[in-house]
């Protein structure tokens, strides 16, 4: 450390660093360490091998080394390393007696350390003392029994020395513990060495007992099939199923027992088997089982065989999806109709019956008229199919005992029943069925196929009483009316017809009027009374002023074949003119004069057609303000707007019209002469 001149001492400068940014390439301990190893910067040279040839000096180091292992084992007893390097020096040394004690001494402290035990049995045996090997085996299997090396060793020692007799009596000792699935195997594997097949079988028979897994049963089969023993390995498979039974059966078991029988060409056995596993099995364990299905009958089977497998495939998949979600109607749908395609009437009828239990939670139409398909399906299919009348009568009964007929109802229902009971020739059971229909919840369409039946029938009174029913239910309707008059038409009754159009039309609410007052008016027409159809005309035009209903009436009056028909038509035309007049609506107006020129035009003279001419309104174009929703001004828009000449206050605007367009023909002229 330097000084100055007074002789203190000057402190060392620090560098500073003027970049303190990080290095691009770091450098981690790790990586400091690893270059070290690679380098070689640590290695420490082996100590030196020392050549003792004095005997004195031999016994000296030898007493060294044994004081410096027993003060290890001295003070820490329970540490094991100290007692093996202490026995492993003495094997080194030659002192086999010294080491078996060390050996014994170490299992004083500790008999359960499973190292110990072994390295011991191991000296016994490099040291070639058989005798004191099996010995040590011998203790470490009576007072470990569980570890399973020990009996992996003592067997292996065993058979390397030629003792089959004793690797076998090792072996029994061993299974008797009943230990884990390899040791059976080693024991199986070990007889098949020396070609002892009655005693491997026999093994597998303690195995199978001991470790019933179905894995197992497998091996003990392909074991049997091996050696081409068929029958042993089809009785093997037998009484796996058995075994197990069909409340703890596995789809693997019976996919190897059917592949087995499929190797053995006997596919109807296997064909069997793969059915019995879709009857047993829950269906969301047999994907495989379809799978390899499938597979046999595509290979070996025919074609009914490969449809069967379809139809049960698509059988699993349907009854995934209703499993799933039971209120998935359309998925029903398609399970019954695969269902009935199979032809098997039961399992149609229970598949019916499943589906036909989930009934909608909530009372709403809506979501009922897709189930209520599944009790018509029902029906239909005991009737058609089945041909079961009795259980297709109940069918439908149940079906109205279930809907809530104060809330909603189906007349499908009710009409199919009725049809039912009619094609079983009860025609009293149809008449009850529909009666019934209409006094718990009427509807229009039960009274017009209760109606229907009995117009087939011949039954008019009958007709009438549901007519009358009809009509009282809803009065509104007039298509109820108009076929109540037509059938009193068809009968002859002519008074009866006119009183009831007379009642409908009378009605305050109609659903459409002009329809019922049209059918009034054809009617009377029809029967060629021509002053009652005028009337009704005149008392139509009480109610409405429409133009199609003055134009309807000048044709009738054109279409009479009398002499006063077209003063008739021009005087329904000059009315509806006047009319239109005072109602001030003027395209209907348009219309109405559009008609009567046409009219003129066909039947009329110059002089008609030029007054109705004269009556013609002009086509102005003008402009208003458009307001907005919310009050502001929305600008301008042009529209067309018709003056009639019989309108007073608009007559001086006309002249000034005619005027302005007089001067601009006037102006159009001169330009074209002085062009000219």
């Amino acid at each position: 450390m330097e000084t100055d001149d007074d002789g203190k001492r000057k402190m060392p400068k620090v560098a500073k660093v003027k970049n303190k940014m990080p290095a691009p390439v770091q450098i981690t301990a790790e990586q400091l360490l690893r270059e070290a190893k690679e380098r070689e910067l640590e290695l420490v040279p082996p100590p030196p091998k020392q050549k003792i040839s004095d005997p004195d000096e031999l016994q000296a180091y030898k007493m060294r080394k044994r004081k410096m292992f027993e003060d290890n084992i001295r003070k820490n007893r329970s540490v094991m390393v100290n007692w093996i390097k202490y026995a492993q020096w003495e094997e080194a040394q030659k002192e086999i007696q010294r080491a078996r004690s060390v050996w014994e001494r170490a299992l004083d402290v500790d008999h359960r350390t499973v190292t110990v035990w072994l390295k011991y049995a191991e000296m016994e045996m490099r040291a070639r003392q058989v005798n004191h090997a099996r010995n040590i085996w011998d203790r470490a299997i009576t007072i470990l029994p569980r570890v399973n090396q020990f009996w992996y060793k003592f067997t292996y020692m065993e058979e390397m020395l030629g003792n089959i007799a004793g690797c076998r009596q090792v072996f029994e000792r061993w299974m008797e513990w009943e230990p884990e699935e390899q040791a059976w195997h080693s024991y199986i594997n070990f007889e098949l060495r020396y070609k002892e097949l009655d005693r491997a079988r026999m093994i597998y028979e303690r195995f199978v007992i001991i470790h019933p897994a179905v894995k197992n049963w497998i091996k003990y089969a392909k074991f049997e099939e091996k050696h081409q023993y068929i029958n042993s390995t089809r009785r093997v498979y037998e009484r796996g199923v058995e075994f197990f039974g069909e409340d703890n059966m596995e789809e693997k078991l019976l996919i190897a027992f059917a592949k087995f029988e499929e190797g053995q060409k006997e596919h109807e056995r296997a064909r069997v088997i793969y059915k019995y596993a879709l009857d047993i099995l829950p269906k969301e364990l047999c994907t495989e089982i379809y799978k390899s299905y499938t597979m046999h009958e595509k290979r070996f089977g025919s074609r009914a065989a490969i449809e069967d497998v379809i139809v049960s495939k698509r059988r699993f998949k349907y009854e995934e999806e209703v499993t799933e979600n039971p209120l998935n109607y359309d998925a029903w749908f398609d399970y019954l109709r695969l269902m009935e395609a199979d032809g098997n009437t039961e399992q149609t009828r229970d598949t019916f019956e499943r589906a036909i239990a989930n009934i909608p939670p909530s009372q709403e139409k809506r979501h009922w008229r897709r189930y209520i398909y599944l009790w018509v399906n029902y029906a239909l299919f005991e009737e058609l199919e089945a041909e079961d009348f009795d259980r297709t009568r109940e069918v439908y009964k149940a079906c109205l005992d279930i809907i809530p007929h104060k809330k909603f109802t189906f007349a499908k229902i009710w009409l199919l029943f009725a049809q039912f009971e009619i094609r079983q020739k009860n025609l009293q059971g149809a008449r009850r069925v529909l009666g019934t229909s209409i006094g718990k919840c009427s509807k229009n369409k039960l009274f017009r196929g209760y109606i229907e039946l009995e117009l087939q029938l011949r039954e008019f009174e009958r007709c009438r009483i549901l007519y009358e029913k009809f009509v009282e239910f809803g009065p509104e309707n007039c298509t109820t009316w108009m076929k109540y008059a037509e059938l009193e038409t068809i009968l002859g009754d002519i008074d009866r017809a006119r009183a009831v159009y007379e009642l409908a039309i009378n009605q305050l609410k109609l659903d459409m009027p002009e329809v019922l007052w049209k059918a009034y008016i054809d009617f009377e027409v029809e029967q060629e009374e021509l002053d009652n159809t005028r009337v009704l005309y005149r008392r139509l035009l009480e109610r409405t002023h429409h133009v199609k209903v003055w134009i309807s009436f000048a044709q009738f009056e054109r279409g009479n074949e009398i002499d006063q028909r077209l003063p008739n038509v021009r005087v329904v035309y000059k009315d509806a003119n006047n009319a239109f007049r005072t109602s001030g609506d003027k395209e209907e107006r348009l219309m109405l004069l559009e008609s009567w020129a046409q009219f003129e035009v066909e039947e009329g003279d110059d002089e008609s057609r030029n007054s109705v001419r004269k009556l013609m309104p002009q086509k102005v174009k003008k402009r208003r303000k458009i307001q907005l929703e919310d009050g502001t001004d929305g600008g301008w828009e042009e529209y067309y707007d018709y003056i009639f000449p019989d309108e007073e206050a608009a007559q001086p605007n006309l002249k000034l019209l005619a005027m302005a367009k007089k001067w601009k023909q006037q102006q159009e002229t001169t330009e074209e002469e002085v062009e000219s």
